[in-house]
């Protein structure tokens, strides 16, 4: 039973990955029996890994025909990242307003999370990109020291994680701009700009989502 449970959990965490990481893109159809034969494993554990995955609402099941990964919805990119951007933008405020110890702390953060996204970017590595990418932006709310957005934002980085490398291998090109929007926003951080801020990384979520431009700025919250 253990060693089922062991393989189930490693087709999980296989094939999750490649939902996270778009290498599985929404709107694909793929079969226990693809899977079973690609890891080396019977129906078995695989079934429990779909099951699993549907559960957490990736994959949609449709006995004899196979497992259906769940496409992005319509609305929830522009969702995630409004929730995004109220987590980010009060976090800079705090981190803006607090001890400088906190500010510089963070900022030494951000710059060795960017020298690991540019080794990421020219090995091409997509998958480990987009988690570099989510976990800057999660230092950032961290540092905010509100317990109760932290666990709000982490359950944000999944969603964050799959939409970006979507983006990503749509058009391989954003890495050198995210990495180029994440400087500037590690420097108005260090800056202590919260306003700047709030209205560049509105800016830079919409570009790389491709979503349309703030109407209207705020001086304090970004765009509304």
């Amino acid at each position: 039973m253990s060693k089922l449970r062991s393989a189930s959990e490693q087709v999980y965490l296989e094939v999750k990955e490649r939902i996270l990481s778009a290498t599985l893109p929404g709107g694909e159809l793929i079969s226990e029996g693809e899977i079973a034969s690609e890891m080396g494993t019977s129906r078995t554990p695989v079934r429990e890994a779909f099951l699993r995955l549907e559960a957490e609402g990736w994959m949609r099941l449709f006995p004899k025909r196979g497992a259906l990964v769940v496409p992005v919805a319509d609305g929830e990119t522009e969702h995630v990242l409004a929730a995004r951007l109220l987590l980010e933008a009060d976090a800079a405020r705090v981190v803006a307003r607090g001890p400088e110890h906190v500010r510089v702390d963070l900022v030494r953060g951000l710059r060795a999370n960017l020298d690991a996204q540019r080794a990421a970017a020219a090995d091409g590595d997509v998958a480990e990109f987009s988690g570099l990418d989510a976990d800057f932006h999660g230092l950032i709310v961290r540092a905010g020291g509100n317990p109760l957005l932290v666990t709000f934002y982490i359950g944000l980085r999944e969603r964050q994680r799959r939409m970006t490398a979507r983006s990503l291998n749509r058009d391989p090109r954003q890495l050198q701009s995210i990495i180029d929007d994440h400087v500037h926003l590690a420097d108005l951080v260090e800056a202590g700009d919260a306003g700047a801020f709030a209205v560049a990384d509105d800016i830079h979520m919409r570009r790389v989502h491709g979503l349309p431009a703030p109407t209207a700025v705020g001086t304090e919250g970004g765009a509304r």
